[in-house]
């Protein structure tokens, strides 16, 4: 092993990933396919990811795709391009498989906003209610939850459960705010968000309506209510894409 090799994965932990010199004159893209064959490893990669990444992925999706394909494949070795939170689930859903993620300090902020040991604590202050989770949270997070859901499928699990059935959301307060006034229910929600979705600005949004006045505004419900409010369509990160697919219109303010 050189000793550049020997640094870098002594300093992994630090980094995250492995700081080494690459030869530029190496194709990438043709050594990754050649590694996925020789160790029967699957690239999944979240539709988040930049364009080169998207490229060699062997599946783009948002999270309610990415572990449905997860569940169902057979490679022995998963490679997920997306934040910790996702490869947790990957694992849960295939024990028996390596699964691996190229950035080990690649975090979420909704995820970390719902430390397990406190969530604990809130849910024993609320015996009766059922916990729905939304998929975004830690392995920690989902071993304290009745019912994991994706922001595709969210609205229609809480309906699943009787009107009379009290609910805790976790872990975005966003999200489960939206799903409250679609539904007319009164979930207790844990107080949670993405820092993305938080500040995204309802100013900047109006100043993009005036300069692009054709523009449809589509949007992700873990974004907070003044801003949905001015959203043409909400949806799930599969939903919006699909929504600008269909949509006769040709210019659209995104905001995720």
């Amino acid at each position: 092993m050189s000793e550049e090799l020997l640094i870098a994965k002594n300093d992994v932990q630090e980094k995250g990933f492995l700081d080494v010199d690459i030869d530029p004159t190496l194709d990438l893209f043709a050594e990754i396919e050649r590694l996925k064959k020789e160790k029967n490893a699957i690239i999944l990669a979240h539709l988040y990811q930049e364009p080169d990444i998207q490229d060699i992925a062997d599946y783009i999706g948002d999270s309610l795709g990415l572990a449905q394909q997860a569940a169902k494949t057979d490679a022995d070795m998963i490679v997920f391009a997306g934040v910790h939170f996702m490869a947790e689930t990957a694992k849960i859903l295939n024990p028996t498989k390596k699964v691996v993620i190229p950035d080990l300090k690649a975090g979420c902020s909704l995820s970390e906003s719902c430390p397990p040991p406190l969530f604990k604590k809130f849910k024993e202050q609320h015996p009766d209610h059922v916990v729905i989770s939304y998929i975004n949270c830690s392995a920690g997070i989902k071993a304290l939850t009745d019912v994991i859901c994706t922001s595709s499928n969210a609205k229609a699990i809480v309906e699943s459960f009787p009107p009379e059935q009290p609910i805790i959301f976790a872990p975005d307060k966003n999200l489960g705010g939206w799903i409250n006034r679609t539904t007319g229910r009164n979930m207790l929600l844990w107080n949670g968000a993405c820092m993305v979705h938080e500040i995204f600005s309802l100013e900047k949004l109006t100043k993009l309506k005036v300069r692009h006045p054709n523009a449809k505004v589509i949007a992700h419900p873990e974004c907070e209510e003044p801003l949905l409010r001015e959203a043409d369509f909400i949806g799930s990160t599969t939903q919006l894409l699909n929504y600008t697919k269909n949509n006769p219109a040709t210019e659209f303010i995104v905001a995720t």
